[in-house]
């Protein structure tokens, strides 16, 4: 039958014990309601009640119940004893504990139809043998310990399908998510790529043009050299998240956003009724186009978050440029959100939150987001700075490409004459 797999959402073992608290109290409340059931069924039976022994054995067999969630199928063999002697020493009156009902249940709820099946089947035999006193058994207690035992194991298998299924839908609903945030990305990137290869495209023909002016051709084969090695490393970006079946953009897509524009942003977010201020500490620099846009996306989800979900607020924004390392940090002051009970990872946070983590991935950085201890919710992403000359080009992305007809308008006229674009013309 092999090792059973713990049931989804089980807690890890704390302070040293193979249990929870839930685990615990489950077992104390099905041990007492079982030592009150025997004395109830005594007392209707008119005899003197079930004895001190019947009454231990009823709170001993509850003690494998903490074993459950790992071990559920050793648990209901352990509690089938001790329930087992419990019915030999009472009066035989046909019940189905409340101990042996969550003990199998655990095993309905984390194995497959076959184990349940012969634990019900194992279940059943004991319970009847044991309240008939190994004699022939009533009819009452020959039909009601099978039942009870199909009811159980039917509804812990029913539950344990339910929730594979809830589990696989917000596994597809991530999974389609970061999915169309990947293809995104691409695509943005894609414009990243482009502009440097228009860049690097136009300082070779000027360079061709001028070689008679070596300062003229060293100025642009500089220029080229930094261009050409932004586009690798956007490359192997764009590579990482490749899409497949995107349709072209109906129109040409504007200018991307980047750091600069986090004013603008903010003034955006007043407008629409979130004040937010914005906090730059370190000396600020001019960042690879790719990793201004993600700032400014993760600065932009923050505070469409907050103005979704913390009502009457205040956001801050702090962007810290320490020497390999960019610091982001937004917060609104809101109200604390309720903790929400626990969820498979993949269904942690909304579908931005996978977006924001997605993007800071993308550059090797880290984002949490969770509520912040002096109240409200809070956003903070530690992004990498690239270290090479490459990173001094300029942050924002130019207007689109231009295309093959206007390259020819900026490249070296017949006459000579120098034609080699700066890269403030390109922006």
């Amino acid at each position: 039958m092999g090792r059973p797999q713990q049931e989804p959402g089980t807690a890890a073992a704390r302070d040293g014990v193979p249990w929870t608290h839930a685990d615990a109290l489950v077992a104390v409340a099905a041990g007492v309601l079982d030592a009150v059931g025997n004395l109830l069924f005594g007392a209707l039976d008119g005899e003197r009640g079930p004895g001190l022994p019947v009454l231990l054995l009823a709170l001993l067999a509850a003690l494998p119940l903490l074993a459950r969630r790992s071990r559920p199928v050793a648990a209901l063999a352990a509690v089938l004893v001790p329930s087992a002697a419990a019915d030999l020493l009472g009066p035989g009156t046909p019940h189905f504990g409340v101990v042996l009902t969550v003990a199998l249940y655990s095993v309905a709820r984390v194995s497959g139809p076959a184990t349940t099946a012969a634990a019900a089947l194992a279940t059943a035999v004991v319970t009847v043998l044991a309240q008939g006193h190994f004699r022939v058994p009533a009819w009452d207690v020959a039909v009601s310990a099978p039942c009870s035992a199909l009811l159980v194991a039917a509804a812990g298998l029913a539950v344990a399908r339910w929730q594979r299924e809830v589990a696989a839908n917000r596994q597809l609903l991530a999974d389609r998510a970061v999915a169309e945030e990947r293809r995104r990305i691409a695509r943005e990137l894609h414009d990243v790529v482009a502009h440097h290869i228009t860049t690097m495209q136009l300082m070779a023909g000027g360079a061709r043009a001028n070689l008679a002016d070596p300062e003229v051709v060293r100025e642009a084969l500089v220029t080229l050299e930094s261009s050409g090695r932004l586009a690798l490393r956007e490359m192997r970006q764009l590579l990482d998240v490749l899409r497949a079946g995107d349709e072209p953009d109906a129109v040409p897509p504007a200018p991307q956003p980047g750091a600069d524009d986090l004013p603008r942003l903010l003034e955006e977010s007043r407008r629409a009724g979130l004040p937010a201020d914005l906090t730059v500490r370190g000396e600020a620099r001019p960042l690879p186009p790719a990793l201004g846009l993600t700032v400014f996306r993760i600065v932009q989800e923050a505070l469409t978050n907050a103005r979704k979900h913390a009502g009457p607020a205040r956001a801050t924004v702090h962007l810290t440029y320490r020497p390999d390392l960019l610091v982001l940090h937004v917060r609104n002051d809101g109200p604390t959100p309720a903790p929400a009970p626990a969820r498979p990872p993949a269904d942690r946070g909304g579908h931005g939150l996978i977006g924001m983590r997605e993007r800071a991935a993308l550059h090797g950085g880290t984002l949490t987001a969770a509520p912040h201890p002096d109240g409200g919710f809070a956003v903070h992403a530690e992004l990498p700075l690239p270290t090479d000359e490459s990173a001094d080009l300029p942050a924002q992305l130019p207007s689109p490409s231009p295309e093959p007809s206007d390259l020819s308008t900026q490249l070296p006229s017949p006459s000579g004459e120098s034609t080699i674009p700066s890269t403030e013309d390109l922006r």
